[in-house]
């Protein structure tokens, strides 16, 4: 090739990398569409609690929105980060996700919450170490999906070693106890090498063992045991066992189409325990009906399209690693919000996990805000690198017919 060609080659390239930050403006359309309503059913759902605990109607609105921009703040300085460091830093997040997971369980270090303990304090603030060590963790098995891809397509041994490590995560996450991030965790991690070409028929073996252990463990603890099967027939203790989940159908049967009004809920009034949090939905399924619903619904599956085609825009421009991180985000906030959507609906078991973006709570507003700055940063990098190879082939194009009419004269 010509001097004036390799210049040309050079500009191009130049001119891909210098573009300026590119935004996901869907992206950052139906997160700030889900975070507000969000922010709405807070406010809605808390103001009996807060006046009771506080004195003030708005302290969870208040907490909730400097949450809020904790974690935009947080996204924002991932959206600056290049994912290859991000890459390179798979194992020290590793080894510090497990170091979470194991310091929580230290008397003295962590502390407990109705039961559990899964809080560390930070800055004075009470942390739930397990959504932070997710992150990390699906971090580890994208880099791993990308530096084992022959191994983990090929062999059952390659999609048994990441299998392990979630395995081990979840036993630590039990120890809290903590059934609700395990599974999610688990079946991230498990979607996330199932997406990375892992063989179907491995895919499948392994299935049946984790549920077949997910199943052992849960009858094995008359915790689980209890949690898991009373919401076959909540309405046999709706005083007890049931409570929470007959509390919840009831806010759900009383929407109707089109709710009884924001703000006019009555399970919210210390009927429906843990209304703001992790039984948001159900209030707004009350104050809003059906038609709140398919907004919802309508929402939160946009957001996992969106994420998914991002994640194939990065494929397409050879961007592996960059493409789990933001498939692995979809897959995270489509099934997280099913089972948090299935609990309230009483078609799945309780457990205590948030409607994502949504529900008041403190680590998992921040740590999902971050990730979507880490998403929208993968964004960025598949738009560049497209538009650089596009500008290169052009540019490449130019320089062959350029030089064929050279040669013909």
């Amino acid at each position: 090739m010509s001097a004036a060609g390799t210049l040309g080659l050079g500009h191009a390239r130049s001119r891909a990398r210098n573009g300026g930050l590119r935004i996901d403006t869907v992206t950052l359309a139906l997160v700030l569409a889900i975070v507000l309503l969000g922010l709405i059913m807070v406010t809605s759902a808390s103001i009996s609690i807060a006046s009771e605990e506080t004195g003030h109607s708005f302290t969870y609105l208040t907490r909730q929105l400097t949450l809020t921009l904790i974690g935009a703040a947080a996204g924002a300085v991932l959206l600056l980060v290049r994912t290859e460091l991000i890459e390179r830093l798979a194992m020290p997040l590793l080894i510090a996700a497990f170091a979470l997971l194991t310091v929580v369980l230290v008397p003295g270090l962590g502390y407990a919450v109705n039961g559990s303990r899964r809080w560390l304090h930070l800055a004075g603030l009470g942390f739930q170490v397990s959504e932070l060590a997710r992150v990390f963790i699906l971090i580890y098995v994208a880099s791993y999906a990308v530096r084992r891809e022959e191994e983990l397509r090929g062999t059952f041994g390659g999609l048994l070693k990441p299998l392990g490590l979630l395995a081990c995560a979840a036993v630590l996450l039990l120890a809290e106890p903590d059934f609700g991030a395990a599974i999610v965790l688990f079946a991230t991690g498990f979607a996330l090498t199932f997406l990375a070409g892992a063989r179907l028929r491995y895919v499948l073996a392994m299935t049946l063992v984790a549920g077949g252990s997910f199943a052992a463990l849960a009858v094995t603890s008359g915790y689980r045991l209890r949690r898991l099967t009373g919401f076959l027939d909540p309405w046999a203790d709706p005083y007890h066992s049931g409570f929470q989940l007959t509390q919840s159908l009831i806010a759900i049967g009383r929407g109707s189409w089109f709710g009884v009004g924001l703000g006019d809920s009555v399970q919210k009034l210390f009927y429906l325990p843990e209304a703001h949090t992790d039984f948001l939905f159900a209030v707004l399924a009350e104050e809003l009906g059906l038609a709140g619903v398919i907004l919802t619904l309508g929402l939160f599956l946009a957001l996992v399209w969106r994420s998914m085609h991002v994640a194939r825009l990065a494929a397409d421009a050879g961007l592996k690693f960059p493409a789990y991180l933001a498939s692995g985000f979809g897959m995270w906030i489509g099934i997280q919000a099913f089972i948090n959507i299935g609990v309230n609906m009483g078609v799945l078991p309780t457990k205590g996990l948030t409607l994502p973006l949504m529900s008041y709570g403190r680590s998992s507003m921040i740590v999902a805000l971050a990730w979507v700055g880490l998403t929208m940063r993968v964004y960025h990098e598949a738009t560049v690198q497209g538009r650089g190879a596009a500008s290169i082939r052009e540019e490449s194009g130019f320089e062959h017919a350029r030089a064929g009419r050279e040669s013909d004269a």
